[in-house]
């Protein structure tokens, strides 16, 4: 079966690299191995979710980044720095969280001159593709409350009609479907922005807030779940 990037739409699926049983380990090994869609031929390796497998709070970015895709963890880059930063701040315990992203693998292109690799937004395509791992996620930790951080986590969350200015710093009920459809979970989702945009922001001191103010919603409802 041919996974470049001519694959029929069908091959853009990684449900067939899921295991059939295991906890989070046994996903992350598994998901070493996927090749759900193109993007795993140019990137070092699946970045899969890391955390607490009993974390009341999960955290979802778009996808991991160049410090990422090199260490094979997710959020330790720049961004990572700053929403660990904001969660202390909003009062989150970083120990009772789940950080992953709604896309495995690093999208990139090269710059023209030099090596550095620079950040590409995934397709509608290769989320969906991916979705089937954030799911597994998502019923394995079960969550209490999800923070969808950015435009394509809201979307592998609640669905292509989201946008972050008009859904940010709300509880939202999980859905029952996307990525919720196999989870059973009636957990609550708070979007916000990717801290990677406050980073790009020539002035973060405003952005910077309002993240945290989303961020404390999330803690504010953890609050009244213990």
């Amino acid at each position: 079966m041919s996974h470049g990037e001519d694959a029929t739409a069908e091959q853009y699926d990684a449900t067939p690299y899921l295991p059939r049983r295991g906890g989070l380990a046994a996903h992350r090994r598994a998901a070493a191995d996927c090749q759900g869609c193109p993007l795993f031929q140019d990137a070092s390796g699946t970045v899969f979710g890391a955390g607490s497998s009993s974390a009341r709070l999960m955290l979802v970015g778009e996808q991991p980044g160049d410090q990422e895709d090199r260490q094979g963890e997710p959020f330790v880059g720049p961004a990572g720095g700053l929403l660990r930063k904001a969660m202390r701040e909003a009062g989150l315990d970083e120990g009772q969280s789940y950080f992953t992203n709604a896309v495995k693998h690093f999208k990139f292109t090269t710059a023209a001159k030099g090596k550095r690799r620079i950040h590409k937004a995934p397709s509608l395509r290769e989320m969906t593709a991916c979705r089937p791992w954030l799911t597994a996620e998502l019923r394995l930790v079960d969550p209490e409350v999800v923070v969808a951080l950015g435009a394509t986590a809201g979307k592998a969350l609640l669905g292509t009609s989201f946008r972050v200015t008009h859904d940010r710093g709300t509880l939202i009920r999980a859905p029952r479907e996307g990525a919720f459809a196999a989870t059973g979970s009636s957990g609550l989702i708070v979007a916000t922005l990717h801290p990677a945009a406050i980073l790009r922001a020539e002035d973060r001191a405003a952005p910077y807030a309002g993240f945290v103010s989303d961020l404390r919603v999330a803690a504010r409802a953890l609050d009244r779940e213990a």
